[in-house]
């Protein structure tokens, strides 16, 4: 006898969305909600290639109408989800309108945390959207614009200061790129100053970058960066941003350092969505300091078992059989497994069967520093992890972020454009629009153009 239809409404178009929305619509039997603020999927691993101007932004996105237009169970949904409501099975959108469920996967993903300063956020973007992406791009390139416009050596040595604070990949990654891009790409552009002389300082709070990677790899990371020129500041918490700079104390009873800068980026802190209250309040679901949905062992909050959440913003933990659970990290695969299970799980829910536990399968963790620098973990089925870095680990790091872009042109124009930077240095996603007239030194930074490239 077939089953009755289902409605499930999947909230966020990110991987674990994304991934829960492919393996629903396999189902019979199942219609299907997809709901997001914004109208792409973005492979976020590769932002900060459109934040420098490697890859120009439909590399690394692409339309959700687009990829689920072969299935008609699915509908798409351009819209922001302001209110769950667990009782009814309904969910309220920034309108008003109100669409029931018969079950809720919630992959509304994560946004930055500038640990209660959030004034600071004006003068030092993070790097989550592609808004965000396009804003750090326009800042890179006015800067040395208005570097080659300014007659005061203190105020263009300021312009070519460039602050990335956080050592994670994302710093990691963008600290390297951008020393590259002022000794190699910007070589023989300028008349009046020389983009070598910039100066990219890579702060971290913390003992060593890559805190997630074993410390030799951390290690040979922190040589690579010193070899691309990067300044790298270990045990610096940043005290203060502003529009001239930022501040940071090397100890509690310290004087602050002060680095004048006109383009900081904010790598050092992820939070939870705000949807995260909203299925806590729905719920009664609790949150970790974070933010993030503390999510029983199949996922699921609340008492019917009907609302999963998954991706960055579930704190979730793997429960693998003979070992204590273990948190889960905030990375793509991790949030692709959980969409895999939470539609497993309801296709078993609704067969009356039990639900099962998440168990994370641990890829490796994968970082590039720059051109032939790059750090890998990579775990074996003998136990024993595979670690590697250099010439070696960068390819490797190419290659596995080509294979996991979404649609086979995304990957082609990927190759061809990393192929082409190869062999020239060339950056050709450099053209920013609406570049704010030149403004005295001090002066409050202009508001993000909006640039569609």
């Amino acid at each position: 006898m077939p089953q009755p239809s289902i409605h499930v409404i999947v909230i966020g178009a990110g991987f674990g969305g994304l991934q829960a929305t492919r393996a629903l619509q396999k189902m019979p039997g199942v219609q299907i909600t997809l709901i997001d603020k914004t109208n792409h999927h973005l492979f976020q691993p590769l932002l900060y290639q459109v934040a420098t101007a490697g890859l120009a932004a439909p590399s690394i996105a692409a339309p959700v109408r687009s990829l689920m237009r072969r299935h008609p169970q699915v509908r798409t949904l351009q819209a922001e989800v302001t209110r769950i409501d667990a009782a009814a099975r309904q969910v309220t959108l920034a309108d008003g309108q109100r669409l029931d469920y018969d079950w809720l996967i919630v992959a509304a993903g994560a946004t930055h945390s500038y640990f209660g300063h959030d004034e600071w956020s004006p003068h030092a973007p993070g790097l989550k959207t592609l808004r965000d992406a396009f804003d750090i791009r326009r800042r890179v390139v006015e800067a040395f614009e208005r570097a080659e416009l300014e007659p005061d050596p203190t105020q263009r040595a300021a312009l070519l200061n460039f602050a990335v604070i956080g050592a994670g990949p994302t710093g990691v990654e963008m600290a390297g790129t951008l020393a590259e891009i002022a000794r190699h790409t910007l070589r023989g552009e300028f008349r009046s100053i020389d983009p070598a002389q910039a100066r990219i300082y890579l702060i971290e709070g913390g003992p060593r970058v890559l805190q997630t990677m074993p410390e030799h790899l951390s290690q040979r990371a922190l040589e690579q960066l010193n070899k691309l020129g990067v300044q790298v500041l270990l045990g610096a918490r940043v005290s203060h941003i502003d529009a001239h700079g930022l501040e940071y104390l090397t100890a509690p009873d310290a004087p602050a350092t002060r680095i004048e800068s006109r383009c900081i980026v904010w790598a050092a802190g992820v939070a939870a969505s705000p949807l995260g209250q909203a299925v806590a309040s729905a719920t009664g679901a609790a949150l970790d300091r974070a933010g993030r949905v503390i999510v029983q062992p199949d996922l699921t909050v609340g008492a019917d078992g009907r609302i999963f959440v998954i991706g960055d913003l579930a704190a979730a933990q793997s429960h693998v059989p003979g070992r204590a659970p273990e948190p889960v990290p905030g990375v793509s695969p991790a949030a692709k497994q959980m969409g895999q299970l939470a539609a497993a799980n309801i296709a078993r829910q609704r067969q009356g069967q039990a639900t099962q536990a998440f168990r994370y399968t641990n890829y490796g963790n994968l970082a590039t520093i720059g051109r032939h620098a790059g750090v890998v973990d990579l775990p074996t089925p003998w136990g024993r992890n595979l670690r590697f870095s250099g010439m070696l680990a960068w390819q490797f790091w190419l290659f596995a972020h080509v294979y996991f872009l979404i649609g086979f042109r995304n990957r082609l124009v990927v190759l061809m454009d990393w192929a082409s930077a190869y062999w020239t240095f060339r950056r050709h996603a450099r053209v920013v629009a609406n570049l704010p007239p030149t403004r005295p030194p001090g002066d409050a930074a202009p508001p993000p153009a909006t640039d569609a490239s």
